[in-house]
C-alpha cells in the first residue's frame, strides 16, 4: 500500500498559470480535425482563418483595441523584442536614447542591452522604496532625443503598478513611442491601451490561463515598427510564418474568460492574499513585505524572511511552489535585484519569496501555506547563519 502524496500548494501564478478548462476545450478542435493552414484558400483553411480572426477580436476587446492592431507572437518575450528592437530599427539618427525603469523583466532588459551595446543610450529611471516608478524622475528623463519609452505596467515580483499613463502622456508630447510590457497585468486588472496612451503593449498567454508559446503585441495604427523576422505576409508582415492556430485560439478564449471573471476574481484573490500576509506576520517575527498596499496587483505578495535564505525556506516546505527572485550559481546566492533597486539591504533581500495567488487558490491552501512557511523559517533560524554579503553566502542544505 502506497501513502498518499499531499497535493502541491501552488503560489507561483506570476510565473505561469494553468490552462483553464474552457481554454483547453476551445483549442481541442485545432489540434485535430481543424488542422488547416490559415493561408489556404479552401474551406478548411478559411475556417481556421476565421478562428484566428475571432481570437484576434477577443484579445483586442480585452485591451480595448481594434482587432487589426493585434499581432500574434510566440509570447511576451517576442512581443517585447519586436516592440523594442522594431522601434529602434525605424528611429531617426537624432533619436538614439531609450527611457526605461530599473526593475524591468529580462524580456525587456535583454533587448535593451543589445541596443546599448550597439551605441544606443539608455536612461534607467529608479523606483521609490515602494517599488513604484519615480514619476518625477521619469518625466525629467524625457527629451526630444528619446525614440522609445518602455516601462512595464505591473512589476512581476512586487506587483507594483507603474504610472504608465502619466509617463506616456508626457512622452508622446516629446514625440517618443511608448511601449508597456503588460504580461503580468493583463487578465488581473483592466487594461485599456487608449487610457494608458501607449503605442505598443505586450501580452503573454500563459500568464492569464492560456497556453504557453503564444502571445500578442498591440501596435497602434501608424506606429513605426520593423519586423525581426522576414518571410511571408502573416500578421501584417510583422510576424511572418504559419500561425500557431491552436495557441492563438487558446489565447482568444483566455481573453474572453478574463473579461467575464475579472471583476469577481480580483477581490476574492486580494482577500486571500491579505489573509496570507496576516497569518505570516503573526507567526514569523521580523518578516517584511514589499508589495505596495495600494497600486498593486491583487494576487502578489513579495516578502522577506529574516536571517535566512528564501531558497532555504522553500526547500524546507517542498509542498509549496513559489519563487525566490534571487539567483543561485554553484551554491552562491545573489540578492533579489528588484529589492536592491528599491533600496533594500542585500542581506534582507536574500530572504525574499514571491507568493502569487490565482483563480484556483483556496482559503485552506493559504492557511496551510502560512503554517508551512512559518514552520520552515522556525526550523531554519536555529541552524542557519545569517545571510552575509551578496555572492558569498552558501545555502544551508535542507
Amino acid at each position: 500500500m502506497t501513502s498518499k502524496v499531499p497535493p502541491v500548494i501552488y503560489l507561483d501564478y506570476n510565473a505561469t498559470t494553468p490552462v483553464a478548462p474552457e481554454v483547453a476545450e476551445a483549442m481541442a478542435p485545432y489540434l485535430g480535425a481543424e488542422f488547416g493552414n490559415p493561408s489556404s484558400d479552401h474551406a478548411l483553411g478559411r475556417r481556421v482563418r476565421q478562428a484566428v480572426e475571432e481570437a484576434r477580436a477577443s484579445v483586442a476587446a480585452l485591451i480595448e483595441a481594434a482587432p487589426e492592431e493585434v499581432v500574434f507572437t510566440s509570447g511576451g518575450t517576442e512581443s517585447n523584442n519586436l516592440a523594442i528592437r522594431g522601434v529602434a530599427a525605424q528611429a531617426p539618427l537624432a533619436r538614439r536614447r531609450i527611457v526605461t525603469s530599473t526593475v524591468e523583466h529580462p524580456a525587456t532588459t535583454a533587448p535593451l542591452a543589445l541596443l546599448e551595446a550597439s551605441g544606443w543610450t539608455l536612461t534607467r529611471v529608479p523606483v521609490a522604496a515602494s517599488g513604484i516608478l519615480d514619476l518625477d524622475a521619469g518625466l525629467a528623463a524625457l527629451g526630444d532625443d528619446v525614440a522609445l519609452v518602455t516601462v512595464m505596467l505591473a512589476q512581476n515580483e512586487t506587483g507594483a503598478l507603474m504610472p504608465v499613463a502619466e509617463l506616456a502622456a508626457a512622452s508622446r508630447a516629446h514625440g517618443a513611442v511608448v511601449h508597456t510590457d503588460a504580461a503580468q497585468a493583463t487578465g488581473k486588472i483592466p487594461v485599456s491601451v487608449d487610457e494608458l496612451g501607449v503605442d505598443l503593449c505586450s501580452i503573454a498567454s500563459h500568464k492569464c490561463y492560456g497556453p504557453k508559446g503564444v502571445g500578442a503585441l498591440y501596435v497602434r495604427r501608424g506606429t513605426p515598427l520593423s519586423p525581426l523576422v522576414v518571410g511571408a505576409s502573416q500578421e501584417g508582415g510583422l510576424r511572418p510564418g504559419t500561425e500557431n492556430v491552436a495557441g492563438i485560439v487558446g489565447l482568444g478564449a483566455a481573453a474572453r474568460l478574463a473579461m467575464d471573471q475579472l471583476t469577481t476574481d480580483a477581490p476574492r484573490i486580494a482577500q486571500l492574499r491579505d489573509e496570507l500576509w496576516t497569518a505570516l506576520s503573526a507567526t514569523v517575527p521580523g518578516i517584511r513585505h514589499y508589495t505596495p498596499d495600494r497600486a498593486s496587483l491583487s494576487n502578489t505578495l513579495l516578502v522577506s524572511f529574516p536571517g535566512v535564505l528564501g531558497a532555504d525556506v522553500l526547500a524546507r516546505a517542498p509542498r509549496l511552489a513559489a519563487s525566490t527572485g534571487s539567483a543561485c550559481h554553484a551554491g552562491e546566492h545573489t540578492p533579489n535585484a528588484t529589492l536592491l533597486a528599491m533600496g533594500v539591504a542585500p542581506d534582507v533581500a536574500l530572504g525574499a519569496l514571491r507568493l502569487s495567488l490565482g483563480r484556483d487558490s483556496t482559503r485552506a491552501e493559504i492557511e496551510a501555506a502560512a503554517e508551512l512557511l512559518a514552520g520552515a523559517h522556525g526550523a531554519l533560524v536555529t541552524t542557519t547563519p545569517s545571510p552575509t554579503s551578496p555572492g558569498t553566502h552558501k545555502g544551508t542544505p535542507p
